[in-house]
């Protein structure tokens, strides 16, 4: 069966901690805004996946004017985000139709390489759910409800990383579920109906831009690239 493939990359985050006056996905990289560095991965990947760019209705306008001033992604879906995380996903999956394979991706994490996004859609012949993981390089210690802590054994935990991809009318299924405060990412979310949910190795280079410091790694790491 030859499924269509969609990318969902979610942009609701505030730059705020980043001591900008817009929002963190919208923070200029070498002349271009994280949110579409990110974007391009998925187009390098492939010539005809389909982008659903998930922002605030507040920004949707700001989006809009930028790629039709500079001309970028001519043809994506642009669904308002929700209340959560969850409801923005469960907003973005109301245009992937089922008998889809559908990628959910942060919009500020823009180091996933398009050679690693191909890996992972080919991996879905095998599997329903595919999340990427890297260990943990610090020491970990549980909390425990007086406040003392336990040292725990960190190989038996994995950091998680997004994209994680799905088929379609599986993650479709459990985004009609009710929300629950336990949701934390999508396989969270495809975990609690009792679906199984695979691991793949992450990259570590595959950061999040959330901090003032995560920022300052990633104009590091593109000033890297250029050279």
């Amino acid at each position: 069966m030859n499924r269509r493939y969609y990318a969902v990359i979610l942009a609701g985050g505030q730059g705020l901690r980043m001591g900008y006056d817009i929002p963190k996905q919208f923070i200029e990289i070498e002349g271009k805004p994280i949110l579409r560095h990110t974007i391009e991965r998925f187009m390098e990947s492939f010539d005809d996946i389909d982008i659903i760019v998930v922002l605030p209705s507040g920004e949707k306008e700001y989006w809009k004017e930028y790629c039709n001033r500079t001309g970028f992604l001519k043809r994506y879906i642009m669904p308002s985000g929700g209340i959560t995380r969850f409801h923005s996903v469960q907003n973005a999956l109301k245009y992937v139709p089922n008998g889809a394979i559908v990628a959910i991706h942060d919009g500020v994490r823009p180091f996933v390489t398009s050679d690693f996004i191909r890996s992972m859609f080919e991996k879905m012949e095998e599997c329903n759910a595919l999340v990427p993981v890297i260990p943990p390089v610090e020491s970990l210690r549980e909390i425990g409800p007086d406040g003392t802590s336990t040292a725990v054994d960190r190989s038996r935990y994995r950091l998680v990383q997004t994209p994680q991809i799905f088929h379609s009318e599986l993650v479709k299924e459990a985004y009609s579920q009710p929300y629950n405060p336990l949701f934390t990412d999508d396989a969270s979310v495809v975990e609690y109906m009792g679906h199984k949910v695979s691991l793949c190795d992450g990259l570590s280079s595959n950061i999040k831009i959330t901090t003032p410091e995560d920022l300052a790694v990633a104009k590091a790491i593109f000033r890297g690239e250029k050279r």
